[in-house]
This record gives C-alpha cells, structure tokens and sequence, in this order.
C-alpha cells in the first residue's frame, strides 16, 4: 500500500504543465493590455462628473451671455443629475447583452456631439434640451467600466483594478471647477463645451480604434473572436502576432449568449435586493454627502473668506489631491483584505477565479476596512461644517477637504468593487443601478442644501449629513452578517428560474 507521501507526490506529478496549461486563465488579456483597458475605460469615466463640475464656475457668465436667471441656469444642473439617473440603466443592461464597445461608441459619440451643440448654441432651451443630451451620453461611463473590470479582473485583483479606473472619475470634481474657471475667465465660457467636444473626441476615436471588446456573453475570457462593431483594429493585429485568437483555450465556463433586447427595468428589479439595496444605499450617501460638501466649497470661501472666482476654483484641489491619493491604495487594501480572509476560511484566493463560493464571505473582505473610515468621515465632515461656520483660519477646512477627498474616494472604490463582485454577469447593469441610487440622493441632498444652511446655519447642517453618514455602520454591519445567506438564495433562486422558466 502507497504510503501518503507517495500519494502526494503522485497528486503533484497529475498536475503537470501538459495539464494545466488546458486550464484556461480567466481572461486572456495580457497585463499590458489591461493596463491600456483600464486607461480608456478610466478616461471615459472622467467626463461624467467632470462635465458636471465644470460647469460650475460659468453659471453666472452663461445666465449673463443667454439673458436668462442663475436660477434658470441651475435648473440644467438638475435635469443633468436627473438624466444621470436613468440613462445608465439602459446603456448599462445593453452593455452586458450586446458588449461593451458599441454602447461606448453610441455614448460618446452623442456626448461630443451634444458638447459641439452646447458651445454654438444661444438659447436657454437649447442649452436645457443639449445638457440633458450631454448627460445621457456620458452618464453610463462610469457603469461601463465596471462591466469591464467584471470581465477581466477576477474577485482576487478586483480592488486594484477598481482602484485604477476610479481614478478618472475622481479627478472630475476637484479639476472641474479649476479648469472651466481658467477658461471662462479667459477664453468664455463656450469654450469650456469646445474643451470637452475636443477631448471626448480623441476619447471616442481612441476607442473606436483600440478599446478591444471584453465581455463574456459575447468573447468569454477573450478567445473568442469579437466580429462587427465589437471588434476593433487591435484585436486585429493581436490576432496576426499570436496566429489567431482561435487557438488559444476557451473558458468552458464562459458560453456566448444570443443577443436580445436590453431591459432597462433590469437595474430596478435589483433594488429589491436587501442585500444589494444596503450596498448601493451607502453607496448614495456617501456620494450625495461628497456632493454637498463640493457644491458649498466656492459660495462658502467666497462668501466667509472674500474669496475671487479663480481663487474659489483653486480650493478644490485638496479633495482632488486626497483622492487620487487613495484610490490606488484603497484598491491594493481591499486585495490585501481579500487574500487575508480567503486564507482564513481556507480558500485559495486564485481558486475563485470569476466567481464567488457561496459561502465565502466577500462582504467582509470589502467592507471590513472601510466601517473604520466612516468614522473618519463623519468626524471630518462635522468638523468642515463648524469651521466653516465660525470663520476659522482657511487652512482647517482645506485639509479636511483633503481627508473627505481620502475617505469619500475609498468608498467609491469598496462599494464599487463589492457591487461589481456580486453581479459578475450583470456589472454594467448593477453599476447602473448604483447610478440610480447615488443620482436620485445627489440631487435631493444638494436641492437641500442652501435651504439648511440658510434655516440652521454649515456647522448643523454638515451635522446632519454626518449623521446621515454614521448611520451606514450599523447597515454595513448588517450586510456582512447577511450577505453569504443572501447570495446563496439568489443562486439557487436564478438556478430553479432556469430549470424552470416559466
């Protein structure tokens, strides 16, 4: 009889090169390739809030230049973050059902066509009808590159990956107002809608020319060749140096599905998720609260401190700079975080690949670190409102800008990631539901915002949001304790609809 030892060894010798190169990777993408990925999907991602936000610093000369209100003007703001909301939930179930790259191409190719409309029209309805057509091309970015990171990242290298991308998106709000306050002050303020046609048409041409096609349902883990739209010149040439993408394994895993109809009801239907709503409510509070605290900056210092319009634009900068201090970092936390609780319930972390054990315990890998930072949070966005308040030296409220900028970012990237882990079929249309949510929040809070302030004065109600932020602990906790159970049911719930479709 073989002794243990020698059975090991011959559990070794079956797990020879010959065997498991038949194995294939999750995503065939090369790191390079990844990394090239990630830059477009993160580049297309930055025009969303920085459309936003850019906009800010020409309220008064674009209400002086149509002979409209301010008040008018703020109303674009508005139906902006209105079409923000409901836009991305149909690109985002389109994208995970005909692939990736023909809805950007469709998006951006509205959003610089609307930006040239923006920088030529001369009305207040044109201005209206073209923000809300602005808003609608590039609302679903955000939702899209999620998708993409679903499709090449496995749950294991998820966080970083989130990380990279969130690093476009977070740069809009804090560079926003800098940029299109240096431009209206020296160019007018059409040219901040001609700076954006321009840049989200290299954006648009870059993709249309090298964004190869990632998802699954249409080229599984890459190997399958991408035919029509989906495929782009790159792929081309990559498929001439390896001597064609056929050759190389396909995952077994992975089968392409025929294309139907997109159902923008999709995103909805997953707010009725327990678990799923908690994730996507702190989400939305965190976002909304970051909101608030962005749209204050520059009538409170020029109000409180006498600030200029220029100088109001520059006190941005530390939210930005705490931002991208973060975002990386924050992504290699969560999978550090991931690694660590894997081998504590005795997982291979590289076992999972793309998809989740149904007992692993994913929410607290994602959310474990940030219930610490929501302190941190809370404390520094009371502390922003009573500096404000009493007039305290500049320099106090700025760095808690920065440490907002900190925490606020690392929450875009744990609920990013954690949304994208539990849909890794659906990641468009989650993230599109996640839009919903945070949108829906943003403009309530930020239509609040004066109001309050007004009636009680920053210091209450920069309070008040912090409360509002505090109370996500308790609710966070909630889904780490549920999450497993919930995840499970749905499985199995999914598995008895497909058995039984009717």
């Amino acid at each position: 009889m073989a002794s243990e030892k020698e059975i090991a060894l011959a559990d070794e010798r079956q797990l020879t090169p010959s065997s498991t190169d038949s194995i294939p990777p999750f995503s065939i993408f090369t790191t390079l390739q990844k990394r090239w990925i990630l830059f477009l999907t993160g580049f297309a991602g930055a025009f969303s809030p920085l459309s936003s936000f850019i906009f800010y610093p020409a309220i008064v000369p674009i209400a002086r230049g149509l002979g409209v209100t301010v008040g008018l003007v703020n109303l674009a703001l508005t139906t902006y973050l209105i079409v923000s909301g409901i836009v991305p939930s149909i690109l985002g179930n389109a994208a995970d059902k005909i692939g990736r790259r023909p809805v950007y191409i469709l998006a951006l190719f509205i959003y610089f066509a609307a930006n040239i409309g923006l920088a030529a029209q001369n009305s207040y309805a044109a201005l209206l009808v073209l923000r809300m057509l602005q808003s609608a091309g590039v609302s679903g970015t955000i939702s899209l590159g999620y998708g993409i990171i679903s499709d090449i990242a496995t749950p294991a290298e998820r966080g970083s990956y989130v990380g990279i991308f969130a690093l476009g998106p977070n740069v809009g709000p804090p560079l926003g107002p800098v940029i299109g306050g240096v431009i209206a002050a020296s160019l007018g303020w059409r040219w901040i809608f001609w700076f954006l046609a321009i840049t989200g048409g290299v954006c648009l041409l870059m993709i249309v020319l090298a964004l190869p096609e990632t998802a699954r349902p249409i080229v599984g883990n890459g190997s399958i060749p991408a035919t029509g739209l989906n495929r782009t010149l790159l792929s081309v040439l990559s498929s001439n140096c390896r001597g064609g993408r056929n050759k190389l394994p396909r995952d077994p895993a992975v089968k392409t599905r025929p294309v139907s109809f997109p159902n923008p009801l999709a995103s909805l239907k997953l707010l009725l998720e327990p678990d799923l709503f908690i994730t996507l409510l702190c989400n939305g509070i965190h976002y909304s609260t970051g909101s608030c605290i962005q749209a204050s900056l520059s009538s409170i210092f020029i109000q409180v401190y006498g600030y200029k319009e220029l100088q109001a634009g520059l006190i941005y900068l530390p939210f930005g700079f705490g931002c991208i201090a973060n975002v990386y970092l924050w992504g290699k936390l969560l999978d550090f975080e991931y690694r660590r609780v894997a081998k504590s319930h005795g997982v291979d972390p590289q076992r999972t690949r793309g998809e989740l054990i149904d007992e692993f315990p994913i929410e607290l890998a994602r959310l474990r670190s940030k219930i610490y930072l929501v302190f941190l949070t809370v404390a520094a966005t009371v502390g922003y409102g009573w500096a404000v308040q009493n007039e305290v030296h500049p320099a106090i409220p700025l760095v808690l800008q920065g440490i907002l900028g900190f925490t606020l970012s690392a929450a875009v990237v744990a609920f990013g990631t954690l949304i994208t882990d539990l849909n890794p079929e659906r990641s468009s249309t989650a993230a599109a539901s996640a839009n919903i949510v945070r949108c829906s929040l943003a403009a309530a809070l930020t239509a609040t915002l004066q109001p309050i302030i007004d009636a009680v004065g920053a210091g209450w109600c920069f309070t008040i949001y912090g409360f509002l932020v505090a109370t996500c602990v308790p609710l966070l906790m909630y889904q780490i304790r549920i999450g497993p159970r919930r995840r499970k049911l749905r499985k199995d719930k999914e598995a008895r609809d497909h058995i039984n479709p009717n």
